[in-house]
């Protein structure tokens, strides 16, 4: 069997034809999440403009240094993932380049869940969670922490089904089950991960520097 009657699917019957179908099909589905996080973007902006004070104190709450890291680990990642995608168009010949390259993208991955794991725990602990226990006096506070909540934990489920995708492909190419050069399932991937990072980019002003500018 050829490198690309394995990666064939149906209904396609020409791999140039699925490769294209894959990239519009990804570029869509990220067209529908760039709504969805924008819809969640326009609700925060309309809240903070409400409750300015309210928005700037919370905001002082937040671990900034955790936030930081954290973003350093994103864009890192970015990195790798861009090296993998670039050295797969030389095909087997950087293959391992392609599989250290995810590899490294998913272990920075795993960072960022365990760490903001442990930025979760602190909130819980610091009684940063809404409701009745809340520690913060300013009732447009809960609305912050509610939306910090909300954003992180969509983003956190994001960046976990990115990395099941990484691993998935790093699995598949080390037992060369898939050709590595013009991979649809990688650049597919690789666009996805680049949309989870650009959007916690957008996010940690957001969350993390309200109340600090001044």
């Amino acid at each position: 069997m050829s490198d690309e009657s394995a990666l064939l699917r149906e209904p396609w019957v020409d791999f140039d034809r699925q490769r294209e179908a894959a990239k519009f099909g990804i570029w869509v589905f990220l067209g529908s999440e760039t709504l969805f996080f924008g819809a969640l973007l326009l609700t925060y902006t309309i809240c903070r403009v409400e409750h300015p004070e309210a928005f700037a104190a919370a905001g002082r709450e937040t671990n900034i240094w955790y936030g930081t890291i954290n973003t350093a680990i994103l864009l890192t990642s970015s990195l790798f993932m861009a090296m993998a995608s670039q050295a797969a168009e030389s095909g087997a010949r950087l293959r391992r380049l392609v599989l250290g390259c995810l590899l490294i993208t998913a272990m920075l991955g795993l960072a960022f869940v365990i760490l903001k794991g442990f930025e979760y725990k602190e909130d819980i602990d610091k009684h940063l969670v809404p409701g009745a226990s809340f520690a913060l006096p300013q009732a447009g506070a809960q609305l912050f922490y509610g939306l910090y909540w909300l954003v992180t934990g969509v983003h956190a489920i994001h960046l976990s089904i990115g990395m099941v995708l990484v691993s998935r492909l790093f699995w598949m190419f080390y037992q060369r089950k898939l050709r590595i050069r013009e991979n649809p399932e990688l650049e597919v991937t690789a666009l996805y991960w680049h949309l989870v990072d650009i959007v916690w980019i957008i996010l940690y002003p957001l969350i993390y520097l309200p109340g600090r500018a001044s």
